[in-house]
């Protein structure tokens, strides 16, 4: 059974930072792509960044340049560094394995105040 279970999030004043983590279990870690995604109250599920197994990253314009995401296979994890931390960057954040449907985490409240 897969399971991936988020940890890091909380609560933090604009300018400031949060490191996010993904644990993964019951899947070949080191072949999926991972990937952070993100929902605020009343929004639609929207992508953060991506990690292809190879490490080639992507992400979304509005936290390029101020989110890393990165992982390490041998700890089954991935990371997302997130800095100069915003108002709007407060939702719920999501590890997903894979890509299509995927496997998701339960997700980590994110909450930056003005």
């Amino acid at each position: 059974q897969v399971h991936l279970v988020e940890s890091g999030g909380g609560l933090v004043q604009a300018g400031g930072s949060l490191r996010l983590s993904c644990v993964g279990a019951g899947i070949t870690f080191s072949v999926y792509a991972m990937g952070w995604y993100r929902q605020a109250p009343g929004k639609q599920r929207e992508l953060v960044a991506t990690i292809a197994s190879g490490s080639a990253t992507n992400y979304a314009d509005s936290v390029r340049g101020r989110f890393t995401i990165s992982r390490d296979n041998a700890k089954k994890t991935v990371y997302l560094q997130m800095n100069s931390l915003k108002p709007e960057d407060t939702a719920i954040y999501y590890c997903k394995a894979g890509l299509g449907a995927g496997y998701w985490g339960q997700g980590t409240q994110v909450t930056v105040s003005s």
